[in-house]
């Protein structure tokens, strides 16, 4: 097979998912355990261990085309790929900020009402978590989705994607204003982040990584009228904010042949402690044709679980050398029926070809309501994929 066949068959398996899964109920205990200094550093890593080898075993017996460690090796949640790798910022370490807070309720779970919450607020808290001030130029000082994809890739036949957030996010979490002993402004601070992030992409697929996911949940900030405000208020520009984190995307992925690129576009895991509802306000329409067009991406995994998101029309904008990844199930209960989840996708062709989609669950199954939901909605996805693309 040659190598562009190879990246042609990662770029269009029709069936993927954002990466994080539901830890199992012994790995949150040793987490809770570790937070409270009760276990070391080493017994966490060997039950992760456990952990991550027991899901890819789980996506293999069910034929995923690509696989992920469910970012179980994350204590702090998917911004750890960054927050976690780096110094530089004046940060509280995740393990010493989560060691107090309660188990997230899971999504669809009972006392878990729908309601809009938003992260990312100045203040004490975890790299890019919270928005903060840099006390130094960023370091990286330990490559964290190259250790992620080294064990997965030992335990795997499978190809193993890994998760990485992006420059957008990343740059919304920064308070440049507090910064500028560091960085002169905000483009300084974004070459930093790039050139951070290229190095540990470059070391991951030197490892053997054909497939990388970039994490954008800030992208939707910019259809969400609540967040562009605050942008205003600081004297930003959401359209050019937009432009420059699209360009940064670019310059971060360009140059790697054999491997695809994939750009997750979250509207929210779960409407804060696990409701069913996105914490963004809006829909793809207002970005669509910009970052479709601009942004370089293989993929788009996109989510379009319930009315919230909109129609498909935005995806009349999608480029014919892009595939379109659609969240049709969503993060919560009951699975969706295979009728419904193919009636969605014939929503979709009245603006896509579906030669070039794909489907996935919405991101956030990590609060999803048991595992056995998770492997269900998969099995079923499984299911239409293998009707809809048998040819």
């Amino acid at each position: 097979m040659s190598t562009l066949d190879q990246v042609d068959g990662l770029r269009m398996i029709r069936v993927d998912h954002t990466g994080g899964l539901r830890q199992p109920a012994s790995l949150r205990q040793l987490v809770r355990e570790y937070r409270a200094d009760r276990v070391s550093e080493a017994e966490l890593r060997e039950g992760q261990q456990r952990a991550v080898q027991d899901v890819i075993a789980k996506q293999e017996q069910l034929g995923l085309p690509v696989v992920s460690d469910g970012e179980f090796f994350r204590i702090g949640g998917f911004q750890e790929s960054f927050g976690g790798a780096v110094t530089g910022f004046d940060a509280i370490p995740y393990k010493e900020w989560d060691s107090a807070q309660p188990e997230p309720v899971a999504a669809g779970s009972a006392g878990a009402p729908p309601r809009r919450e938003e992260s990312g607020v100045s203040g004490p808290g975890p790299a890019i978590l919270h928005r903060l001030p840099v006390k130094e130029r960023l370091r990286l000082v330990r490559n964290l989705i190259l250790e992620e994809y080294r064990f997965g890739a030992s335990v795997s036949e499978t190809p193993v994607k890994v998760t990485l957030i992006g420059p957008d996010r990343i740059l919304q979490r920064f308070e440049y204003e507090s910064s500028t002993g560091v960085y002169a402004d905000p483009e300084e601070f974004l070459a930093d982040v790039v050139a951070i992030e290229r190095r540990m992409i470059e070391e991951v697929v030197a490892a053997g990584c054909r497939y990388v996911q970039i994490d954008e949940p800030g992208y939707t900030a910019y259809v969400d009228p609540i967040l562009t405000a605050k942008m205003r208020e600081r004297g930003e520009d959401p359209h050019a904010n937009l432009a420059r984190s699209i360009e940064a995307d670019n310059e971060l992925i360009a140059g790697f042949p054999g491997v695809t690129f994939a750009v997750h576009v979250c509207r929210g895991g779960g409407g804060g402690r696990g409701g069913p509802a996105p914490h963004r306000e809006g829909t793809y329409d207002a970005i669509a044709e910009q970052l479709f067009s601009e942004a370089r991406f293989d993929r788009f995994l996109l989510e379009y679980d319930g009315e919230h998101a909109g129609s498909f029309s935005a995806l009349r904008f999608m480029p014919r050398d892009r595939v379109a990844v659609l969240g049709i199930a969503s993060n919560h209960g009951p699975v969706e029926p295979i009728d419904y989840l193919k009636q969605r996708l014939d929503e979709a062709s009245r603006y896509i070809d579906l030669e070039q989609v794909a489907v996935c669950p919405r991101c956030g199954m990590r609060r999803i309501a048991t595992e056995e939901m998770q492997w269900d909605k998969l099995r079923a996805l499984q299911a239409v994929a293998a009707d809809v693309w048998s040819g």
